[in-house]
């Protein structure tokens, strides 16, 4: 029935957009808790739990300074974002796509910006099907550590992603927002475990705090990897112009001012698991953390075990959010472009083949989740390149603007 539902929503689609471009941007009913829970969920992910490593990789006041810097860069950049929703009067830019089209053009918007950001999003849901596969791994080593069987990784992949060639073809818009809370109490949970555990341990014995790389060259590219980790770490760019568009506006009151105050809201969440995880990590284990701090813990057995649970309910729920917007792309260009018709035939296969591509890497590639840091610093690029055009753009309207003044 849900993909029924979703093809009548394709089918749609188009009238809904027409219809969007003449309907009174005040007559849009927000749901105030659905866009805290989904900016939360969108900015704290599973990248938190990665900090301590990239920490590890920096050092004490490089590493304070990345994730106080880096806070605080993305925070303007999302700023600049909900700023330019509405630059143009009388237009809302409701996607990040529709954005970067309009600052760039439509094609070279779509190679330099949609594309990559395209990879992004489908190296996520890779990097998620491995961290999910450790995660059920870890689970089953704290809780039947010597009385079961040792089982490949590659099976625990698999059995991760059995669960997304079912729950893929019921998930639709309707169920984003039970996804996106269960995803936000999971990510809270998770990274509370870890700064209590961690401090409940205390300070490993003949701990160390230096680089570790052999070679100075090692260290200078751990070092720039980490920086991209913790760039990972905040996300959510992505999704913020589709949550404002939901957003009444006005010009006596325009969306900008709730949506920014929303921001704020979900970005004093993140540093609240952010840094007590990053700090509380590296100060117990030093350089000898792993590149997820759960897989580093070892007691109390029961409080890791759970830990590790609520990240793969979490990273189910995250995979699942971040592909459907990849799929619907996907199906939209077969509908457009290669004049397929929207079926329930043609969404099953979407879905299906999409979760089985990913596994398909995950399990070729299970060191993918280590690069974290180019995707992270992959997605910081894009971001860096729409806001640099756009200021681009303002400085020289503004210049042609006072030109024509003088004239």
């Amino acid at each position: 029935m849900a993909r029924i539902k979703d093809v009548e929503d394709q089918e749609a689609m188009v009238n809904r957009a027409e219809e969007e471009k003449t309907t009174d941007v005040t007559s849009r009913n927000p749901k105030w808790g659905f866009c805290v829970v989904r900016i939360t969920t969108a900015i704290v992910g599973t990248g938190v739990l990665s900090l301590p490593y990239a920490m590890s990789q920096l050092g004490w006041v490089p590493g304070v300074a990345a994730l106080l810097i880096l806070w605080l860069l993305t925070l303007k950049t999302l700023w600049q974002m909900v700023e330019m929703h509405e630059m143009v009067p009388e237009k809302r830019f409701n996607e990040y796509n529709e954005l970067c089209e309009h600052i760039i053009g439509e094609k070279l918007g779509l190679y330099i910006v949609v594309s990559p950001q395209l990879i992004v999003e489908v190296g996520i849901n890779i990097v998620y099907m491995i961290i999910g596969g450790k995660s059920l791994k870890k689970f089953l080593d704290v809780v039947c550590k010597d009385n079961c069987k040792d089982i490949k990784f590659t099976y625990f992949i698999m059995i991760f992603a059995s669960v997304h060639f079912v729950i893929s073809h019921f998930v639709n818009t309707d169920s984003i927002l039970g996804m996106s809370m269960v995803a936000a109490a999971m990510s809270l949970s998770y990274s509370t475990i870890a700064w209590s555990a961690s401090l409940k341990n205390g300070v490993l014995p003949g701990v160390q705090y230096g680089y570790k790389g052999k070679t100075n060259m090692a260290n200078v590219f751990n070092f720039f990897s980490a920086l991209g980790t913790v760039g990972f770490a905040y996300a959510g760019h992505n999704v913020v112009l589709e949550i404002q568009a939901t957003i009444p506006s006005t010009p006596e009151k325009p969306s900008k001012g709730p949506m920014w105050r929303l921001v704020i809201v979900a970005y004093i969440v993140a540093a609240v698991c952010y840094f007590p995880v990053a700090l509380i990590g590296y100060w117990t284990y030093g350089n000898a953390v792993s590149d997820n701090i759960l897989i580093t813990l070892e007691n109390p057995k029961w409080l890791i075990a759970m830990g590790n649970l609520f990240l793969v309910v979490h990273v189910i729920c995250s995979y699942q959010i971040q592909a459907m917007s990849v799929v619907d792309k996907i199906e939209n260009v077969l509908v457009k472009k290669f004049k397929f018709g929207p079926s329930f035939t043609l969404g099953f296969l979407t879905r299906s083949l999409y979760v089985a591509l990913t596994m398909f890497i995950a399990i070729c590639f299970p060191f993918f989740d280590e690069l974290l840091g180019f995707l992270g610093g992959f997605h910081f690029a894009l971001r860096a390149i729409i806001v640099a055009l756009t200021k681009l753009q303002a400085m020289i309207f503004r210049k042609i603007a006072f030109s024509s003044e003088l004239q």
